[in-house]
């Protein structure tokens, strides 16, 4: 049962001056969670304060991360399943009031307008020309080559609106709506880059692994093959593993991610939000 006569009271003293009397107000009002979050940013609209309103803004970006690390958590715990659903939770840490049916909404209209030109008997590199010309001809999207360490560039609400993302924003966005047109893409975890594969199962052979062909989303849906990867990796004189040539696992989708967060927060120099992702990332450590 929430009490509004202590939450009052308890905001009225946070711009206490002694650290340890503040220290147990924020405590008692962060027990409370979610409901209180109201209370505080009223407070705040109300306050000509610049103590006030800035511990009231800490405030509430801790409830705030707080809820995002349970939802991480939970859906880490639970299998990591959807990876829209974990790649929203991620996008919260920023944009903690975001209209998650917005955004299933878009997803939703770009899986129809591909849908209703979809030939049922067309060939998997057809279905990708088909994808490819509605993701980036009639979509417009592209990946963001100009400023690719913006940290936008990895959140699904920046990507969706700017059009604009880097390579595993781009093949989030590509592999979730193939997989509701029943399209078998999944992402693979290369070093210093990040594609997509074909894997057809019902052609699958302990050689090929069932793939058919690799995908390049950052690159308007490039389709290539096994040597591509070989020669890219000796390039990079790094020696071939398996794994670099498989369908990597959501979870492993979200560390990347992560990963490309923490690294763009730092060039950036917010070490606290560098800091808070290491958090997440600690969170979906096996």
């Amino acid at each position: 049962m929430i009490n509004e006569k202590e939450i009052a009271s308890l905001i009225t003293l946070l711009d206490d001056p002694d650290p340890q009397i503040f220290e147990q107000i924020e405590d008692r009002l962060l027990s409370y969670g979610n409901e209180v979050i109201n209370y505080l940013e009223t407070a705040w609209e109300k306050s000509f304060d610049a103590l006030l309103q800035e511990r009231i803004e800490n405030l509430v970006h801790k409830i705030q991360y707080q809820n995002v690390k349970e939802d991480l958590a939970l859906w880490y715990q639970s299998g990591g399943f959807d990876l829209l659903r974990g790649i929203l939770i991620i996008n919260k840490y920023q944009y903690p009031d975001l209209n998650e049916q917005k955004i299933i909404n878009q997803l939703e209209a770009l899986k129809r307008d591909i849908w209703l030109q979809m030939m049922y008997d067309a060939s998997p590199v057809e279905k990708i020309k088909l994808i490819n010309h509605i993701f980036y001809n009639v979509y417009g999207f592209s990946g963001n080559t100009t400023n690719h360490q913006d940290p936008k560039n990895s959140y699904l609400s920046e990507v969706m609106e700017s059009k604009k993302g880097n390579q595993i924003s781009l093949a989030i966005i590509y592999s979730i709506i193939a997989q509701k047109l029943d399209i078998p893409i999944y992402g693979v975890n290369l070093p210093q880059h990040f594609i997509l594969a074909y894997a057809d199962e019902q052609e699958k052979t302990d050689e090929e692994n069932g793939i058919l062909f690799y995908i390049n989303v950052f690159n308007k849906g490039y389709i290539f093959g096994k040597r591509d990867i070989d020669q890219f990796l000796r390039q990079l004189k790094i020696q071939p593993e398996k794994f670099f040539y498989e369908p990597c696992s959501n979870t492993d989708i979200l560390r990347r991610v992560l990963r490309n967060l923490i690294s763009s927060y730092e060039k950036a120099g917010a070490m606290e939000k560098a800091k808070e992702l290491q958090v997440l990332l600690s969170v979906l450590d096996d």
